[in-house]
């Protein structure tokens, strides 16, 4: 018997750094862990020297199934 394959999600999570800085990842994950696992790793590549993190959380998960999902990310305020 085949082995069910687990639906994939797009997860959109934010990492608040040292200092403040805010970081926005957008991870394509089988699971909530999978996608902790996966932004931190991508945090790490984007960044010069290792970022202490000290907070990630989770924003938004979406299946991936179906057109037209996606994220707005907003990189800077509206007055």
């Amino acid at each position: 018997m085949a082995e069910e394959q687990a639906e994939s999600f797009l997860y959109k999570l934010e990492a608040v750094l040292e200092g403040g800085r805010l970081l926005t990842a957008v991870v394509l994950a089988k699971s909530d862990e999978r996608a902790f696992i996966t932004a931190e790793n991508n945090i790490l590549r984007h960044t010069v020297a290792p970022p202490v993190i000290k907070e990630l959380s989770l924003v938004e998960k979406k299946p991936i199934g179906r057109q037209g999902v996606g994220y707005v990310i907003e990189t800077s305020r509206f007055e």
